[in-house]
């Protein structure tokens, strides 16, 4: 794990004892610091029992305490927690400012941070893939994968200082104060998690922040293909020498992405781009990242391929659960002389309306609805494109695969939430998975080592 000498001797009150909150405790613990924790669950309480004081933090007097560190999942513009930490002054953070707090003393190295609303976790694990291809130490965690603060320190070798590469969503911007990146990226802003934040403006704002933090003299690479993003770009630009904050420009790549498996469509070389300029940020060249694309497997229920059967491509795109992750999906594979693609469409609706999906729907050759949402999507489809409301995912596979023709693609980009019948969004791509193989007689993908999954904290899962 990271420990540092900074937190010996200090006190921390930790909030949420999930997988980052546990592993800051053990961190701080190991690290010399003394540390009050609390959980709504007894079994992480118990874990830390005798080694950390077991106290509920809203009635704690936190006088004396260096910091409160909570879950990037606890809402700080409605918790009590930030109203009685601001009450005896102490300031709240979350582990990624832990990490920020450690750097000075762990060995040489470098930090890349990845933000955007969309694309964070591809990109961020296309970047750690082409520097382990590259032979340069790496570290993958922040958003997405362990802890960072779990992780071991890294050392460097012969091809350089280590690189910790951290997916960071607004919510742990927002708990960060001093991480100064080497390199970071804001990939797009679009309108999500208003219910956190003032408006578009302050969620907004939480993103830029990232940029925000790093001196005149860090890299900048901006998406620059929604106007909030170019704006921000401006104004790095102006307090940066020339070259230091820059847009990307994902069509030089264009010609190259047929190569790239697992990394089709528009929004896939956005992310391609952003993961090559980072990675040449960091002195990776051309011919060590022109491989590495092409044996980049993709994420697990993001754009994964199932497999392939009668010339028909299965592609589970689970973690697609809202319109705006899942129009890039439908325009992947464009029409061409005619619609190919069978698209697998509902759960419980974070919204209504086809959104950035109608734009798509000719790259539609039949819809086949599912879940709570299933008889809304039918009513906003129905004549559009073929039609068939199938309630289950069972009933979607099997009637989109007899109709699907060679050259089609059967496609799970469900657009809403999966709590309607699933747990979370990687069940439903893992049922999708089995029905698939089931219906089909392919073998199933190999098991991803790598889990999506948010930590969870006190009280539910981190959004």
């Amino acid at each position: 794990m990271i420990t540092s000498p900074a937190f010996s001797g200090k006190r921390y009150a930790i909030l949420g004892l999930a997988r980052s909150g546990m592993a800051a405790a053990e961190a701080l613990l190991a690290s010399g610091a003394q540390v009050t924790a609390w959980d709504r669950q007894e079994e992480p309480r118990e874990a830390l029992a005798g080694r950390a004081e077991i106290a509920d933090l809203l009635t704690l007097d936190l006088t004396g305490y260096d910091a409160v560190v909570v879950s990037p999942g606890v809402p700080l513009n409605t918790h009590p927690i930030v109203e009685r930490a601001a009450r005896f002054g102490v300031p709240v953070i979350g582990d990624i400012e832990l990490f920020a707090q450690a750097r000075a003393d762990l060995p040489p190295h470098r930090v890349i941070g990845i933000t955007g609303t969309n694309g964070k976790s591809t990109t961020t694990a296309l970047t750690t893939h082409i520097l382990e291809q590259a032979g340069v130490p790496c570290r993958m965690g922040g958003n997405i994968g362990l802890p960072i603060l779990g992780e071991d320190p890294l050392t460097p070798n012969n091809n350089g200082a280590g690189v910790y590469v951290l997916e960071l969503s607004s919510y742990q911007i927002d708990l960060t104060r001093s991480l100064a990146c080497e390199a970071a990226v804001l990939l797009n802003v679009t309108p999500d998690h208003l219910d956190r934040y003032d408006g578009f403006e302050g969620y907004a704002f939480s993103k830029s922040r990232l940029m925000a933090m790093q001196g005149t003299g860090q890299f900048a690479v901006f998406g620059c293909q929604d106007a909030t993003t170019r704006a921000f770009r401006e104004a790095a630009a102006e307090r940066r020498p020339h070259g230091l904050a820059v847009c990307l420009e994902p069509q030089k790549l264009a010609d190259m992405q047929q190569d790239w498996p697992a990394l089709q469509g528009p929004h896939n070389l956005q992310n391609a781009a952003a993961a090559i300029t980072l990675a040449e940020a960091m002195g990776v060249t051309p011919d060590q990242w022109e491989p590495a694309m092409q044996s980049f497997a993709g994420l697990p229920h993001r754009m994964e391929v199932v497999c392939t059967h009668d010339d028909v491509l299965f592609i589970n795109d689970s973690k697609a659960t809202n319109a705006a992750s899942a129009a890039p999906a439908l325009a992947a594979w464009p029409a061409g002389s005619s619609p190919r693609i069978h698209w697998i469409v509902g759960g419980l609706a974070k919204e209504d309306g086809l959104g950035e999906c109608e734009g798509q729907l000719p790259n539609v050759a039949a819809a086949y609805t599912i879940g709570e949402a299933g008889p809304r999507f039918a009513e906003l489809l129905q004549g559009r494109v073929p039609v068939e409301q199938c309630e289950l995912i069972c009933e979607a596979v099997k009637q989109a695969a007899e109709a699907a023709k060679p050259g089609d693609v059967v496609l799970l980009a469900p657009a809403c939430a999966s709590f309607d019948q699933f747990r979370d969004f990687e069940k439903r791509g893992e049922h999708f998975r089995q029905i698939v193989g089931a219906i089909t007689g392919c073998d199933l993908p190999e098991g991803h080592e790598l889990s999506l999954a948010k930590p969870l904290f006190a009280g539910g899962q981190t959004p």
